[in-house]
């Protein structure tokens, strides 16, 4: 993974070959979140390339790994949300991925030509769909009146809490599985330390980093009151102050 979208600053307690191997945890939770993480339609190819990716990495990690999140438990909990909720959910994640690839993954020359190329092509695949999304997002709003919209924020809310669930899970099962695998025994404190570090990339990587694009604020804004505004931001108001967000540039 690229430093700057491991957040691996955040490890700095850790020796560098054990900031390597976090980095290559996180590669490895990435490569099954851009799995899970489109919540309509089946991509069986995309979803092939990323299983290939998985393997390759299984072959060259400690055994242990696990990916906590039930891809079937996931689809009931979206299903039961409402059209808006969910488009709204998968602008975010188009434009989160934009953001990693133009940030992080292009210009570092260090990075692993086979990471760049998949998620070169990624990217590519991806982008068409963005403006399909936003056409999406913006004609399910039309079809909602003030009551219905009041209920798709509360989705909205539910499905960023739910996908909140999802990081916090993860990141606790990553820093046991990099406690079993970096070769010797920690400290006090600081599998806790590497728990907390990783849910914080997590939440940049998978939802701040989105939020943060003004085009999502903006079109988001448009759509919604002061009041129902305020409540998504009320939502997202704890992810930003778990700690230091980098920003968009």
């Amino acid at each position: 993974m690229p430093d700057d979208l491991a957040l691996i600053a955040g490890f700095d307690f850790l020796a560098e070959g054990e900031r390597r191997f976090i980095s290559q945890v996180q590669g490895r939770s990435y490569v099954n979140m851009l799995g899970l993480l489109r919540f309509t339609g089946a991509d069986q190819e995309r979803r092939a390339l990323l299983q290939r990716m998985d393997a390759m990495m299984a072959d060259c990690m400690p055994a242990g790994y696990g990916f906590v999140p039930d891809p079937a438990v996931v689809a009931g909990m979206i299903q039961r949300r409402s059209a808006w909720a969910v488009l709204a959910l998968n602008y975010l994640v188009d434009l989160l991925v934009k953001v990693h690839h133009r940030q992080s993954i292009d210009p570092d020359p260090a990075l692993d030509s086979r990471w760049q190329d998949v998620f070169l092509f990624r990217w590519k695949e991806e982008s068409p769909r963005i403006a399909l999304d936003e056409l999406q997002w913006r004609g399910a709003n039309t079809q909602l009146d003030a009551e219905g919209r009041d209920s798709a924020v509360g989705d909205l809310i539910s499905l960023i809490g739910m996908l909140d669930s999802i990081l916090q899970a993860q990141a606790r099962a990553d820093a046991g599985y990099f406690s079993r695998g970096c070769g010797r025994a920690l400290e006090d404190g600081e599998l806790a330390r590497v728990g907390a570090a990783l849910l914080h990339a997590y939440r940049w990587q998978y939802i701040l980093c989105g939020v943060q694009v003004p085009h999502f604020s903006a079109l988001l804004g448009g759509m919604l009151n002061r009041v129902q505004y305020g409540r998504v931001a009320a939502a997202l108001a704890p992810l930003f102050d778990s700690g230091s967000i980098p920003r968009i540039g």
